[in-house]
C-alpha cells in the first residue's frame, strides 16, 4: 500500500511505497546479505525509509545461484524468526528472481514456481545480450498461467529503442519492476534516462528497491527526497499494494 504524510490543512504532501517487491535480504545464498546481522540490519533500514512489507527475491541462477524452492523457503523462515527476535515488525515474503538461462525451463516444468502472490513470475536476464529463446520462455511463462514480471527493464543495455522495445514488451503480456535507485543515476545515465522513458509513458507497473547491501538503503533515502518520488506513484498504475 501507499502511506500518505498530511499537513495542519489536510493537504497531502507526500506519499511513500509501503510494500518492496524485490530483495536480496535471504542471508548467504546469493549476492544479497551475507549474515543474519545484515539482514536484519537492511530490514531495520526499509523499515525506517517507511517499508512494512517486503518480498524479497533471491536469485536463481543455473551457473552461479542454484537455489530453489526449498532452500529460499528455509532462508525465509530463518529471517522472519530473526527479524521478530530483533522486534523489526516487518511482514516478510519470498519469491524468487529467474535468470532465464538453460535451466529456467526446469524450474517451469516442476511446477509451483515461486511467485508473487501467487501469480507474477519476476525474472530477468543477461544485461549485454537478449536471450535467443527469449520469446518462447516469455510464452512458457504465461501458458502455465503465470505474469511475466521483468526486473528492471532500464537496466538492459541490449535495448537501443527504449519506448517502441518497450511497448512490444507490453504488447505480449510483460508487466515492469523498475528500481527506484535508477531514478537517482545509481545505475548510470543509460538506465536512469530509460527509466524516466518508462515513467513518462506510464509503463511502470512495480517499483523495487533491489535491496542486497545498505548502499542500496542509503540510494533509495535520496531518491524519496526528489520531486519525482511522489509524480511516479500518480502516473504510473503501481501495483505493489496488491500483493
Amino acid at each position: 500500500m501507499f502511506f500518505g504524510l498530511f499537513d495542519s490543512n489536510s493537504t497531502k504532501i507526500e506519499m511513500i511505497l509501503t510494500t518492496d517487491i524485490h530483495s536480496h535480504l535471504i542471508a548467504g545464498i546469493d549476492d544479497g546479505a551475507k549474515t543474519v546481522e545484515e539482514s536484519l540490519e537492511l530490514l531495520r533500514g526499509l523499515y525506517e525509509l517507511g517499508y512494512r512489507k517486503v518480498v524479497t527475491t533471491p536469485h536463481i541462477m543455473s551457473d552461479f545461484y542454484t537455489n530453489n524452492r526449498a532452500t529460499i523457503l528455509s532462508g525465509l523462515e530463518h529471517l522472519r524468526e530473526a527479524s521478530e527476535a530483533d522486534g523489526i515488525e516487518m511482514e516478510i515474503e519470498a519469491a524468487a528472481e529467474y535468470y532465464l538461462d538453460d535451466g529456467f525451463y526446469k524450474h517451469l516444468e516442476e511446477g509451483n514456481p515461486l511467485t508473487l502472490n501467487g501469480n507474477y513470475l519476476l525474472f530477468e536476464t543477461s544485461y549485454v545480450e537478449k536471450p535467443l529463446q527469449f520469446d518462447e520462455m516469455i510464452f512458457a511463462i504465461s501458458s502455465r498461467g503465470h505474469k511475466p514480471l521483468l526486473a528492471h527493464p532500464e537496466r538492459y543495455q541490449y535495448i537501443k529503442d527504449p519506448l517502441n522495445e518497450y511497448l512490444e514488451l507490453k504488447e505480449r503480456g510483460i508487466f515492469f519492476q523498475v528500481n527506484l535507485n535508477s531514478f537517482g543515476g545509481y545505475y548510470g545515465k543509460d538506465a536512469q534516462i530509460k527509466a524516466m522513458v518508462l515513467h513518462e509513458h506510464g509503463l511502470i507497473d512495480f517499483l523495487g528497491s533491489d535491496t542486497h547491501k545498505m548502499k542500496h538503503v542509503e540510494a533509495l533515502k535520496k531518491v524519496q527526497q526528489l520531486k519525482l518520488y511522489p509524480l511516479l506513484l500518480e502516473k504510473n498504475n503501481i501495483l505493489n499494494h496488491t500483493l
